[in-house]
């Protein structure tokens, strides 16, 4: 999404996986990032593991990262400041991360 004084940011769907072995990226599936976290769905302590892992993988300030939709599931959508969504794809699937 791009506008006059405003920086690229993407929307990015994701869904989790809470309780996983280790905190990762995983594969698209359609539209959709899977992505694993080891955080528990519990006191949004997943939803915060997912954004800080984003931010990490993204190289982008936490701050950057945002929970638009879905705190309570986990098909999530995130906004993403400073990148577009080609970008981020780009990164994803050339394994830049």
């Amino acid at each position: 999404m791009r506008g006059p004084g405003r920086t690229d940011s993407a929307l990015l769907r994701v869904r989790v996986q809470p309780r996983a072995a280790r905190d990762e990226l995983g594969d698209w599936d359609g539209s959709t990032l899977r992505v694993r976290v080891r955080a528990a769905p519990v006191d949004g302590e997943a939803n915060h593991a997912v954004c800080a892992l984003l931010a990490r993988s993204f190289r982008v300030p936490q701050s950057a990262v945002t929970l638009v939709r879905g705190a309570h599931g986990r098909d999530k959508l995130i906004r993403i400041q400073g990148l577009s969504f080609e970008t981020l794809e780009a990164r994803i699937k050339a394994g830049l991360l």
